[in-house]
This record gives structure tokens, sequence and C-alpha cells, in this order.
């Protein structure tokens, strides 16, 4: 059998080889008129990426699918049950024997795919891994399709400018900011308040908080990633 040099490389330890680092996002949901439909996928693969080359984890890449609240509709999700069960677990399964890890990171960039972690026990037995739920991103990027995500989106090159001028057209794009999604802001206060700061400011894009926000994500992965090593 082949031996491999686990020690070779940029790794802060031959042990970060045992884990994987799993971008979990959305590649089917509306973002207003300058961000792409699967904004939330590419933000949560460049932390994901990110923090595996900087630690030497290995980067297991994205889920291809995603779900979501049912009281919020902009994009395309399957159930909470069928992403843990059909999708999360034969994914995390499969590296597992073919790469050999034992441990993961799963790296959020979708506030609707908050629902697994009520599966997360389960997924952790049948799978025989240690999981850890990144949700640092959702948690610190503010409203939807708001100015975190467009200021992200200005630094991985995915924001179109020059529709700016119609993003905060909320007849027409409403799920910027959730400002048009009545259902949604009626049960959610964190909704509402995000709402409610998008009509009173609109949105922007801000440099300087991309990084920002960026930067904290993939720092947080990485403490994960440590935290594993222990």
């Amino acid at each position: 059998m082949m031996k491999l040099r686990y020690s070779s490389g940029n790794v802060i330890s031959p042990k970060v080889h045992e884990i994987g680092v799993l971008a979990i996002g959305s590649h089917l949901e509306n973002h207003g008129a300058a961000l792409p439909i699967d904004t939330d996928s590419k933000i949560a693969a460049h932390i994901a990426l990110q923090a595996s080359l900087r630690s030497g984890a290995k980067f297991l890449g994205i889920l291809y699918a995603a779900t979501e609240y049912d009281y919020i509709k902009h994009g395309i999700h399957i159930d909470a049950e069928e992403l843990a069960i059909n999708r999360l677990l034969p994914t995390l399964k499969a590296a597992k024997k073919c790469l050999k890890i034992k441990k993961v990171v799963l790296v959020n960039g979708h506030g609707g795919n908050i629902p697994l972690i009520d599966y997360l026990s389960d997924i952790e037995k049948k799978s025989e891994l240690e999981i850890i739920f990144n949700n640092k991103i959702v948690e610190i990027e503010g409203p939807h399709a708001g100015t975190g995500e467009l200021s992200m989106g200005a630094i991985l090159g995915i924001v179109d400018e020059s529709k700016l001028e119609k993003h905060c057209n909320f007849s027409e794009y409403p799920e910027v900011g959730m400002v048009g999604f009545k259902k949604a802001r009626e049960i959610d206060q964190g909704i509402n308040a995000g709402a409610e700061t998008v009509e009173n400011e609109c949105v922007c894009i801000d440099i300087e908080l991309g990084i920002k926000l960026l930067e904290t994500g993939i720092e947080d992965v990485i403490n994960n990633i440590y935290k594993l090593l222990e």
C-alpha cells in the first residue's frame, strides 16, 4: 500500500488530513438584480476553500441542494429531511470512505439550511463522523441580498454593478431584504428588522465590509478545524 506523506505541504498538522470541509449553500434562489441566483453557494464555497487552503484540511466541494423555511418563497429548494438524509449523509459517507476523513466542518452560506442542525446527531451516528456546523457568515452578513452579500459579492466578482439602481425596486425584487415577504416578516422579527433597515437605507457596496465579512467567516472555519484537531 502506498505510504502517503501527510506532513508534506503547508498544513497546520498531519492530522488535519482527517478533517474535511464541505460548503452548503443554495444554487437556486433570487438575490435581486445585481447578484446571481447561486450567491449563497459561491460565498460558502469561497470560505470553505480558503479555510482549506490555509489549514491543509481536505476541501470536499459543495452540496448541490438546499432547504428553506416554507414561509420564504424566493427559490427552488427541497425538504430538510430529504437534504439531510438523502443528499448530505451519502456525500459524507462517500468522503469518509474515499478520503479517510474522520471529522467535517459544514460551512453554511444559506440561512434556510439551519434546520439541518436538527438532523446532525443522526447523521453523525450513521456516518461515524464528528461534525461541526459553521453558520458564521449567515449570522453576520445581514439581510438577504443586502449590503453584506453585495459587498462580499463584489470581492468575489459576481456583482453586476450596472444593475445596482434596480436592486432596491422592491416591487420587482421583493426578496431584497425580504422587504416584500409579508408572511416572513410577520413570523420572524429578525427578518422584519432587516427588511426595515433595507427599506430605510436601501443597499450599497462596501469593499471594506466585504473583506471583513469574508475574513471573519474564513477565520471562524479555521478555528473549527483547530477545535477538531484537539
